[in-house]
């Protein structure tokens, strides 16, 4: 028998912080939520930095991602982390599944799948145009005919190298996007004015099904939703075709996870469209529903009794 049951993932900075600030606080409440219920599940767990390098990663049943958030700075290191661990413990989500949403290129095989999404044209690493010539925005713009996008990495988190972009400041961003492209491929979302308008919807679906939702909301001025631009988090209730949605979006993925936020807006067209699916360490909010953090340590042991019938 291990002598731990699992381990909840965090990264260095959110371990053991010792003058937490209050997103700090935030981050080690939420965690613990998920710690008490998987205790009261009678598993033993503790938690700490994946990158922890005194552990045999055998000594525990499995892994649970929670605050893995400098995993997409490290990119090289936490695929090598993949590789050694997985053959030893039990990867939740599974390894299969990190890698495949790891990449944007996801939201391409969830649209192939009849899953609504913002439009996306990839921009692959040292793309050019017809004339052999590097690729620009001012040529993307003109292909896409979207009078406003937003360009990101295909491999990112909390917004990194994310620029809204129009006609009148591509000019200012074409060297961004020339460095950008020489070591990695990025995409073009057309912008959808309902995450200024009205804000980012998350909902969270656990086992496959909903079980709360929050909404992100930019602060003035701005265009991405994440706390670390600004940002606000407010309760949100979803309408049944939103929940519908996104348990259909989780539904599309290759293997069902065992959780998973579902960002979704309301299109330029006025329908329901998925920004994102995280799948990886996203953050689930359990503060504003604690009982759901009982529903993932369900969902755990589901998982955990599963991976031991096989």
């Amino acid at each position: 028998m291990s002598k731990i049951d699992l381990v909840i993932l965090t990264e260095s900075r959110y371990e053991n912080p010792p003058e937490p600030n209050w997103y700090d606080k935030q981050i080690l409440d939420e965690d613990g939520l998920v710690r008490s219920a998987l205790e009261r599940k009678g598993l033993r767990v503790e938690r700490f930095d994946w990158l922890r390098s005194d552990f045999d990663w055998s000594g525990t049943q499995a892994v649970l991602f929670r605050s893995t958030w400098d995993y997409f700075f490290k990119a090289a290191e936490f695929s090598d982390w993949l590789d050694r661990v997985s053959p030893l413990t039990q990867l939740i989500n599974p390894m299969e599944q990190i890698r495949w949403n790891l990449d944007k290129r996801y939201l391409i095989e969830l649209k192939e799948a009849g899953v609504n999404i913002a439009p996306t044209r990839l921009i692959e690493k040292g793309e050019t145009c017809e004339s052999g010539n590097a690729i620009t925005l001012k040529a993307l713009l003109e292909e896409t005919a979207w009078p406003r996008t937003v360009l990101k990495p295909l491999v990112s988190g909390a917004a990194r190298h994310t620029y809204l972009i129009d006609r009148d400041n591509a000019a200012e961003h074409e060297d961004t996007l020339a460095e950008l492209l020489g070591g990695e491929s990025m995409m073009i979302q057309e912008f959808q004015n309902q995450i200024t308008e009205v804000g980012e919807m998350s909902l969270i679906v656990i086992g496959g099904r909903f079980t709360h939702a929050i909404l992100k909301v930019a602060k003035a001025g701005e265009f991405r939703v994440q706390d670390d631009w600004g940002g606000t988090v407010h309760a949100h209730e979803p309408g049944a075709q939103e929940i519908a949605f996104a348990e259909r979006a989780v539904a599309a993925c290759p293997v069902e996870p065992v959780y998973a936020r579902v960002d979704i807006v309301g299109d330029n067209d006025g329908q329901l469209a998925l920004m994102e699916l995280e799948l990886i360490e996203p953050e689930l909010w359990f503060r504003f529903h604690p009982p759901a953090a009982d529903v993932l340590a369900d969902a755990v042991v589901k998982s955990l009794e599963k991976s031991t019938a096989v």
